[in-house]
């Protein structure tokens, strides 16, 4: 094989002889070009070497995250979005000038083993940081901004609001206010058509307020508020195809199915009964066109004047037919004006797809909450003496 730098270097070199006895004579001038031979390529490589040390040095500048150094400066608040990547987040810090750059945050986030659960909310940051100190501080509990208000299934709104005030520090008026245009709050008009011919309470944010545990974004007005609640329930109800199989498959409207999902929820002790007190309701109401005689109704009414609830067996009769109470299931027949709360996911389910029976009563039979269902008057009267002699307060 022919060595290239060997024949450069090689300026007397005699072609016609054979190549392994060139320099067979005169060694004297063959050390000579050896030797600057060797401290040539030796300077070339040297300066190859160097050339290439900065060339790496530059082109390293290119290919590397710009980022700052240190724990930054000035205190900043920023929002995570739910369900955002890691290039959203380092988006919205670089738009927050809390890092440099995406690159260098995405970067730091992949380093850190827990670097993709970070979560969204509110969090207490500061500019100009390391990309890596930034996800150190988002994946630290301490640095997230909570301001978490738990409502529970089966919250009026009235109920609401007040936990909502004592949980954000807002007057309640304003939540009181707020709540006075359904619509303002995201709530569909069609949400309110009946089919039964009865009118619906358009003005009530009652039933759409979805119970759940929400972190607010700081400084949040009441109608900020409300308006994520309404939210989550549509989305929820999207989740569930409630409008479609409400519609499709039971004949009613979705705002009369969200109706007997609020009284399931307040009826029912435990959730594997919702399907079932969810039948009894369309029975009496739509088959039997009856009464439904549910007693959480008339404790609805209480609510609605500030007065508290009361156990079925403790209520008079005064207050089960009161003629004011335009939310009485005694006296009228069929499904009250509306929702007398917010369902949960579960009593919605049971809504939407109640169980096949011909019940038309039920009654708590044990403290657990567990019902027993009836389809004639004798069998739930044997219900009632039953709960009574495990305690129920019936007889």
């Amino acid at each position: 094989m022919i060595d290239e730098l060997d024949l450069a270097f090689d300026e007397q070199v005699d072609k016609t002889k054979p190549r392994h006895r060139r320099g067979s004579r005169g060694s004297k001038g063959k050390g000579g070009r050896s030797t600057v031979a060797f401290l040539m390529v030796f300077m070339l490589l040297g300066v190859l070497g160097v050339g290439g040390y900065l060339g790496y040095e530059k082109v390293k500048g290119f290919f590397t995250a710009a980022d700052y150094d240190g724990p930054g400066t000035d205190p900043v608040q920023v929002t995570i979005a739910k369900n955002a990547t890691l290039t959203d987040i380092g988006n919205t810090l670089v738009d927050a000038d809390v890092v440099k750059s995406t690159a260098a945050f995405t970067e730091a986030a992949d380093q850190n083993p827990k670097g993709k659960n970070i979560q969204s909310g509110t969090y207490n940051l500061r500019k100009q940081m390391a990309a890596e100190q930034a996800v150190t501080l988002l994946l630290d509990p301490k640095s997230r901004v909570v301001a978490g208000v738990v409502i529970p299934e089966g919250k009026t709104a009235r109920q609401t609001y007040e936990l909502l005030a004592k949980g954000t520090g807002l007057p309640l008026k304003d939540f009181q206010e707020a709540a006075k245009d359904p619509a303002a709050l995201g709530v569909p008009d069609f949400w309110y058509k009946r089919r039964d011919g009865k009118k619906a309470a358009t003005t009530s944010v009652e039933g759409f307020l979805f119970p759940d545990t929400y972190e607010f974004p700081p400084k949040s007005t009441a109608t900020e508020i409300l308006s994520i609640m309404v939210q989550r329930f549509m989305t929820v109800t999207g989740d569930l195809k409630f409008v479609d199989k409400v519609q499709n498959n039971l004949s009613v409207s979705p705002y009369e199915a969200l109706i007997v999902a609020s009284l399931s929820q307040a009826e029912a002790g435990i959730a594997a009964d919702y399907p079932k007190v969810s039948r009894v309701a369309y029975n009496r109401a739509y088959k039997e066109k009856m009464p439904l005689q549910f007693d959480v109704t008339t404790n609805y009414w209480l609510d609605l004047q500030d007065k508290s609830g009361k156990h079925s067996g403790q209520m008079t009769q005064a207050e089960l037919e009161d003629p004011k109470n335009p939310y009485t299931t005694e006296l009228r027949v069929g499904l009250p004006l509306g929702p007398i709360n917010s369902p949960g996911e579960a009593a919605l389910k049971g809504a939407e797809a109640p169980a096949a029976g011909p019940w038309l009563f039920f009654v708590a039979v044990d403290k657990t909450g567990r019902s027993a269902f009836a389809t004639t008057n004798a069998e739930h009267e044997a219900n009632i003496q039953k709960a009574c002699k495990n305690g129920i307060p019936l007889c």
